[in-house]
């Protein structure tokens, strides 16, 4: 792979209304080459606080403070520093030019591929790793997941590696987790959308069950199924991408928010439940405020879910 990057280039040359589409961004003209809607980035208050000038390819939100250039934009959705993102940029494939018009005219969604498998795994990776202690992930979960701190060279050395599957389990990727304080704290490849992807479906689709539980990061969802949950999924983060709501419909016929208790998870819980209620049976699970699942104990997660005790619902457990 050419690791060399030209940022300048990139930044002329991938029209914003491109990697909108991409990334399913729906904003309203409201004048010239100028667009404004709920931001993508944060999806918090303000409808139209989030805004994008086409002709100069840059967006700024009013809210949360993000701005910039198709590279801050990615690197702000995915996670990813800004040179994962110009990354990611410089290996598609399809001709920014030929489709810019139709981008600029309607910013309509369209069906991406699913990532591809990987051609490897990861060796070395240690699942009795203190850290796992740290965050109460006992190595049994730890190995069910093959989640562990890796000591191989690369982007993910010294970090600790979470592989991501597709909705078939296929490998498509792993994920690397900081455990020395270390920016960024989660690090995805060049490559990977994870707004295509819903971690741990393949497990929860394998269920059979009718309802699956949604949090948002992987140790929420390492947490519920060390407390009994098998069928739960992790957004890896708090916004549900039109490629993971068609995963749900199409798999579940109940959906259990659990997000997190800040305001921002609650604010995804409203605008997801709105989303899906038409679809499907939605129940949210409010936690107290500041609370999130993977601080709760196995007791706790329980209680919260089956406030009767033991009469657990077969649903997802």
């Amino acid at each position: 792979m050419n690791d060399w990057v030209d940022f300048a280039a990139l930044k002329r040359s991938v029209p914003l209304a491109l990697i909108f589409e991409r990334y399913h961004v729906k904003l309203r003209r409201s004048g010239r080459d100028q667009y404004r809607g709920l931001c993508p980035i944060h999806r918090g208050e303000g409808p139209e606080a989030f805004h994008a000038n086409l002709s100069r390819n840059v967006f700024h939100c009013f809210s949360c403070g993000a701005g910039g250039s198709v590279l801050d934009f990615i690197s702000a959705v995915e996670g990813c520093t800004l040179r994962e993102a110009a990354l990611r940029l410089q290996q598609e494939t399809s001709p920014a030019a030929e489709t810019a018009a139709p981008c600029r005219k309607q910013l309509v969604t369209k069906k991406r591929v699913t990532p591809a498998p990987l051609r490897f795994t990861l060796r070395g990776v240690d699942s009795t790793h203190p850290y796992l202690m740290t965050r109460g992930i006992a190595t049994s979960t730890a190995q069910v997941f093959g989640v562990g701190v890796y000591s191989g060279p690369g982007i993910f050395h010294g970090r600790l590696v979470i592989p991501v599957h597709n909705q078939r389990g296929e490998l498509v990727a792993y994920c690397g987790r900081s455990v020395d304080g270390s920016a960024p704290r989660y690090r995805f490849p060049p490559g990977f959308a994870k707004s295509e992807t819903l971690f741990n479906f393949h497990r929860a689709a394998a269920t059979h069950k009718p309802a699956v539980v949604v949090v948002e990061g992987f140790f929420d969802c390492f947490r519920l199924y060390q407390a009994g949950v098998r069928s739960v999924v992790a957004l890896m983060g708090s916004a549900l991408y039109e490629s993971q709501q068609r995963l749900l419909l199409e798999r579940f016929r109940q959906v259990i928010l659990m997000l997190d208790g800040d305001a921002a998870g609650r604010r995804a819980t409203i605008e997801i439940a709105v989303r899906l209620r038409p679809r499907c049976s939605v129940q949210i699970i409010d936690l107290p405020f500041e609370m999130q699942p993977d601080q709760m104990t196995s007791q706790q997660i329980r209680n919260v879910l089956w406030p009767c005790g033991d009469r657990r619902p077969a649903a997802i457990h």
